[in-house]
């Protein structure tokens, strides 16, 4: 079986793209989005969502406890529109991922669509696995992104 690099999720918020947007690139809150993120924060010399700034990631994979950290640099950030991210990890910043959240409106408030791309070579896939635990990491980020983006409506909803 060949592994899956890319998935895509997309889902219907009733909130301007503006509202939705301002959430998702809010990065200190992106552990009450995702179930695999615990916190976010920025790094000295950055806070707010513009390209090049920096972030960094604490992970949790609560299915066997086991925690890692990574870093991000904001590749995109038009308001309303998209927000993006290249995951780093260690300390050249190796870019192994790619996050996008794109926003479109649409009658009644906004579509979303989170999406990520593994940059890993294959022949370091079943190594670096074993940091998070994770071996089908296609189909483990599809169920967080749709985790995701219902915790986002939940909240910019109501």
């Amino acid at each position: 079986m060949a592994y899956i690099k890319t998935a895509s999720v997309s889902r219907d918020i009733a909130a301007d793209p503006m509202t939705v947007w301002s959430a998702v690139a809010d990065i200190t809150r992106m552990g009450e989005w995702s179930p695999e993120v615990e916190s976010c924060t920025w790094q000295e010399g950055h806070g707010e969502p513009v390209v090049g700034a920096r972030f960094d990631g604490h992970n949790r994979n609560d299915d066997n406890g086991k925690e890692w950290d990574t870093h991000a640099e904001i590749s995109a950030a038009e308001p309303g529109v998209s927000f993006h991210f290249k995951a780093l990890f260690g300390d050249r910043d190796y870019h192994f991922a790619n996050w996008h959240y794109d926003f479109e409106a649409i009658e009644g408030g906004t579509r979303v669509t989170e999406s990520w791309e593994d940059l890993r070579p294959d022949e370091i896939i079943a190594g670096s696995s074993g940091m998070s635990g994770v071996e089908d990491r296609a189909t483990h980020n599809t169920a967080g992104m749709e985790e995701t983006l219902r915790r986002i409506a939940a909240a910019v909803e109501s």
